[in-house]
């Protein structure tokens, strides 16, 4: 059990069936009244994010999601499957369970896979990635004095936008959380 009162940033914890994550927190005491703790929750299954407010003595249930490390191996339709490195045992997640991210995700390429009880509820890809580029519209010599952007594919099939003087076959940095080109490999 965890109290309001020990809340900090990043704890999970059971509520009403829900299972949230602490965003930010705030410990409040007014000059009337009694203290209380105003957070910013998100919720690990849906993604939502919501602004409570607790008492310091409100006691939960701490949640614990597990964090593993997997291998995308292939997709077949609507499913993808990871392995596990270790045991070498295939785990199924659901294409609507996959994050944007993921798009910058190749085959045999290490991610995350969180669960809680058991379900899997979602996945962290790599920060920074290197991918190929397999389209992009020619560059021009030259082309390096300004920050103007072609837009390029890339070989997961995610489109990005790059700097002129990137033409196919170059690989590229990418990150992940913004889907921003970061500069050549």
């Amino acid at each position: 059990m965890i109290s309001a009162g020990d809340f900090r940033n990043g704890v999970t914890f059971e509520e009403d069936g829900n299972v949230f994550q602490i965003i930010e927190f705030q410990h409040v005491k007014p000059g009337k009244g009694a203290a209380f703790v105003r957070t910013k929750v998100r919720n690990v299954i849906t993604g939502s994010v919501l602004e409570r407010t607790y008492s310091p003595t409100d006691k939960f249930e701490q949640a614990f999601i597990e964090r593993r490390d997997m291998q995308y191996s292939y997709n077949d339709g609507d499913m993808y499957y990871f392995m596990d490195s270790e045991t070498y045992e295939m785990t199924p997640v659901a294409a609507k369970d996959l994050p944007d991210t993921f798009r910058f995700v190749k085959e045999n390429m290490d991610v995350k896979i969180l669960s809680y009880k058991g379900s899997v509820f979602g996945i962290e890809a790599p920060n920074f990635v290197e991918l190929e580029v397999t389209h992009t519209e020619p560059g021009l010599k030259g082309n390096t004095a300004t920050n103007t952007l072609k837009p390029a594919t890339l070989e997961t099939g995610a489109e990005v936008r790059v700097p002129l003087f990137i033409n196919e076959g170059d690989i590229v940095q990418i990150d992940t959380r913004t889907g921003e080109y970061m500069g050549r490999a």
